[in-house]
């Protein structure tokens, strides 16, 4: 019977595609680039092999892009002399997986040139790295419509505008969301992402990212008594590339299960586990505690729910029909 239920409620992960954003379509690619999904795919596991932390980089690239101008892929526009873009604004500096969606728009390119946009190449990486995740312990799959266009526009300012702040209250978050279109249940449900991101904890951006220092220390307290001299140790060292030029160091925010794609976000929160400020306030929060006590015990349940709502969150915004263009790099505009 419980077969069932999550057939049923996966089976309406497809219908929610349809019906999320009529302006995307599930096969949008399959007369002029039909490899399309199986090329993005062979890049993000290739690259999630090598260094596992970049799953958790092209999950949280698709948030930071949805939440700026829409889903057009405008956080992936390097700064030029006249412009700061979005991709150096402060909340962003941490991103990863840059390298990973230039591969596949180069090896489309060559497939199929000025077809595949960036920004469905982002978000068929974000689907690819929970569906393999890390160390291919995934987590749900979902069809991804697409149809998306590229923005011509990224600004720093905006990201910084538009981004939730670390130290962010519950109200501040929902309504952050909610400008977006997303509910505060989608919010809940799409924070659990965090099961597989890693953080900045550099003392200069502490500051910034509102990390809670105890929560710091004792995640790594409890991560090195868990798996003394492990190699799993080993693999979240390299699972964490840090920006070595800016400074940037990284933390995990589950420390019970980094690699796994499951609820262990939450059971953390519920425990008064959380690292970010931002994150312990959801369960601290009478508005959104019970949610978070379901998703914590739920772990099927917060699957299918997460993947519906980035389905939704995918939809943000997009840019469809004659609205953008289709980038030859990913990383500048095409009349630059």
């Amino acid at each position: 019977m419980a077969k069932l239920w999550i057939a049923v409620v996966f089976g309406t992960i497809g219908i929610l595609a349809s019906v999320a954003s009529s302006q995307l379509s599930v096969g949008f690619y399959e007369k002029q680039c039909p490899q399309v999904e199986a090329v993005v795919q062979s890049f993000v596991q290739d690259a999630i092999t090598r260094k596992p932390g970049v799953g958790a980089g092209l999950l949280r690239l698709q948030f930071h892009d949805c939440f700026v101008q829409g889903c057009d892929a405008s956080v992936l526009i390097d700064s030029t002399k006249n412009n700061s873009a979005e991709k150096d604004a402060p909340p962003n500096i941490s991103l990863r997986g840059f390298e990973v969606i230039d591969a596949a728009k180069a090896a489309l390119e060559t497939q199929c040139p000025g077809v595949v946009s960036c920004a469905d190449i982002v978000a068929y990486a974000a689907r690819d790295s929970v569906f393999k995740a890390l160390f291919f312990l995934g987590g749900p799959f979902w069809e991804v419509p697409v149809g998306r266009r590229d923005g011509t526009i990224s600004r720093m300012k905006e990201a910084n505008a538009s981004l939730p702040a670390p130290f962010f209250n519950v109200a501040q978050l929902t309504q952050n969301f909610a400008a977006q279109g997303l509910s505060q249940d989608d919010m809940i449900v799409l924070s659990g992402k965090n099961t597989l991101i890693f953080r900045s904890s550099h003392d200069r951006d502490r500051a910034l990212l509102h990390i809670q220092p105890q929560a710091v220390q004792l995640q790594r307290q409890r991560f090195h008594r868990s798996h003394p001299g492990s190699k799993l140790r080993d693999r979240l060292e390299e699972a964490v590339p840090a920006r070595e030029s800016r400074g940037i160091n990284s933390v995990v925010l589950d420390s019970h299960t980094p690699i796994h794609f499951d609820n262990s976000y939450y059971v953390n929160l519920a425990l008064q586990k959380g690292v970010l400020g931002s994150d312990q306030v959801l369960f601290s929060d009478a508005a959104t505690s019970k949610a978070i006590k379901t998703s914590s015990v739920d772990e099927e349940s917060w699957r299918a729910k997460f993947a519906a709502a980035m389905i939704k969150m995918g939809s943000v915004k997009v840019k469809t029909g004659q609205q953008g263009e289709i980038r030859k790099s990913c990383r500048a505009v095409n009349h630059s």
